[in-house]
């Protein structure tokens, strides 16, 4: 007799309710939103959840940690400006981030900038701005001081720490071993030197172990071990570290068998590393800086079917939507082994007809797969294809110039 095994299936997503057969976005049903943006595809965005989900942190974790919204993960302007109303402070990765976090009010000395390559023109307008800037090389380090003397204004930096170590189980691997980030650690203590020469505004550090983790203990280790890290670096620094950013790492739960993130276990260790920052750091700040985490289970990509199409025996849902959006969704974007994130026909949530399909967008590509093999609810032509999980690296992370395809709409619901 041969034994079936049951597979996984995807953590329920119950971030966003229906009503009959709509699925709702901050309340509004997803046909009437499609109608007011008034073309698909489009990513919407639930400003309810976003202000959620960063009071389900600040209830987790301990008051004195302070949270840093890192924009890359959604540098939408108007979802940068609701999120500035709600964190402590803002990361951003360029430029172009850093226009986009002055223009929505973000206060400067809340605003931070990381990079492996910033340009001699980007560090200029860091000091100007009077923003702090996470040096990732010596180079930098007479590029800001010209740019302190020439604009007299103090150059506000916290070294990024390639740490000796990694951020285990995470999908990204952002320190540990040999990495374009920040500066190895036992290069660390010469930089330091270079800055106080220099006589550059120093505050503190940066470390960022990797990111996408959903295992609490490695989460705990990699901040356990951070602070340690901190501490020994702390000796050869100019002055007293006024900044420590621990990084984030937090994941979401994206494919079957994942599921959310304990915060319970973080929150009590990150209490136990502000008990000994009293101590060990009096005068720093403890930040913890998240993306994915605080945007990610907030948004939906949604797409129109245009066909139906089947081909020896299995249904195609063909839409106008795909990996130029959603590189993501389409397993193009870090995946190995390509899985599907959870999907769902959004105009008909209380069908009771399901079918096994593959959605697929306009692309001359069969890399353009959004959902491929899944059960959904019996669709047709007009319908609505939501990809959940859909707030974090979508629009901007997409090639959306491929083929020539009409760019995404993003509204914030």
């Amino acid at each position: 007799m041969t034994e079936t095994r049951k597979l996984p299936e995807h953590t329920p997503m119950t971030q966003f309710p229906a009503a009959g057969s709509e699925l709702l976005i901050n309340g509004q049903p997803l046909s009437r939103i499609a109608a007011r943006v008034g073309r698909t595809p489009f990513y919407a965005y639930d400003r309810s959840l976003l202000s959620a989900r960063v009071a389900q942190l600040r209830a987790a974790l301990p008051a004195e940690v302070k949270l840093h919204f890192a924009m890359k993960a959604n540098p939408m302007p108007a979802l940068v400006c609701h999120m500035a109303t709600l964190v402590d402070g803002i990361d951003v990765a360029s430029a172009g981030e850093l226009m986009v976090a002055l223009d929505v009010g973000a206060d400067p000395q809340e605003i931070s900038f990381a990079g492996p390559g910033k340009t001699d023109a980007e560090l200029h307008q860091a000091v100007a701005a009077g923003i702090l800037v996470n040096v990732e090389s010596f180079r930098e380090v007479p590029i800001l001081a010209a740019a302190q003397q020439a604009l007299g204004l103090p150059a506000r930096v916290a070294v990024r720490v390639n740490p000796d170590f990694e951020l285990k189980s995470s999908g990204m691997k952002m320190g540990g071993g040999p990495k374009q980030f920040g500066v190895d650690a036992e290069q660390v203590p010469e930089l330091l030197a270079a800055i106080g020469r220099a006589e550059l505004a120093f505050e503190g550090f940066h470390l960022f172990a990797g990111s996408q983790n959903l295992k609490p203990e490695a989460i705990v280790e990699a901040q356990q071990k951070s602070f340690a890290l901190a501490c020994r670096l702390a000796e050869d620094a100019p002055s007293p570290v006024r900044f420590l950013n621990l990084g984030g790492g937090f994941g979401i739960p994206y494919f079957p068998g994942e599921q959310p993130l304990d915060l319970a276990p973080i929150g009590a260790n990150l209490a136990d590393i502000v008990a000994q920052a009293k101590a060990a750091l009096p005068h720093a700040e403890i930040v913890i800086e998240l993306g994915r985490y605080l945007v990610g289970e907030a948004g939906v990509y949604v797409a129109r079917v245009l066909d139906k199409k089947v081909s020896r025996g299995h249904t195609y849902l063909v839409t106008d939507g795909g990996l130029h959006h959603h590189l993501s969704a389409s397993g193009n974007f870090g995946q190995v082994i390509r899985k599907n994130y959870p999907a769902a026909i959004g105009n008909r949530m209380d069908a009771t007809v399901q079918e096994t399909v593959s959605v697929v967008g306009p692309l001359c590509t069969p890399l353009d797969l959004l959902a491929d093999r899944m059960n959904l609810a019996a669709a047709e032509p007009g319908d609505l294809v939501v990809i959940y999980q859909s707030g974090a690296y979508g629009a901007t992370a997409s090639p959306q110039r491929f083929l020539g395809h009409p760019a995404v709409t993003e509204v914030l619901i």
